[in-house]
């Protein structure tokens, strides 16, 4: 939430330096056109903003002089705000979802699991399948191996592995993305 102060023709907000709170003695002022009016006494460029009636906005404050753009603060801000809300509904978000599986499943368990999976890719995001050894299952890590390449194969048809088995402690992992089927 950003928050205006409007007191004489004086506006703050956290990101921009507008109007009276321009600090420096001297600024290079540029019409809303792009035209160039030169190097002026702040005085001179707010009168001149105040008199195309628009707000004077430090654009480049680390620059010398630092540049000031005469233009309509209200209006771009709503323009940047549009195209942030426009950049976000077409960022698409990929959330990873997890599938834990177990060296000893069921075939009835393993084939719900399976069609858990199956949902969660065809909403389009990745799924981390992972399977933990208790005890001395460690020992029978070929075990492991096989039922993840078995659910790997059941989900052949709408994904793909990102990344090949790796065994991590106690844990073997991969992580699966749906197909593209471009």
């Amino acid at each position: 939430m950003e928050v205006f102060l409007i007191n004489n023709n004086r506006r703050t907000t956290d990101d921009a330096i507008i109007n009276d709170d321009i600090k420096s003695p001297k600024v290079l002022v540029i019409t809303n056109e792009g035209e160039k009016l030169g190097v002026l006494s702040r005085n001179e460029a707010l009168a001149k903003a105040d008199e195309y009636g628009l707000d004077l906005v430090l654009v480049s404050p680390e620059a010398k002089p630092p540049v000031a753009k005469i233009m309509d603060y209200s209006k771009f801000r709503f323009e940047q705000q549009k195209k942030l809300k426009e950049m976000k509904k077409n960022q698409k978000v990929v959330v990873i979802q997890e599938i834990r599986l177990s060296p000893t499943i069921e075939k009835h368990d393993f084939e719900t699991k399976a069609n858990n999976a199956r949902k969660m890719l065809l909403k389009g995001n990745k799924v981390k399948v992972s399977l933990r050894f208790f005890g001395r299952m460690i020992a029978h890590q070929d075990l492991g191996q096989d039922v993840i390449k078995r659910f790997v194969e059941a989900l052949a048809d709408c994904a793909q592995t990102e990344s090949p088995i790796k065994l991590d402690g106690r844990s073997l992992f991969t992580v699966l993305v749906p197909k593209n089927d471009k």
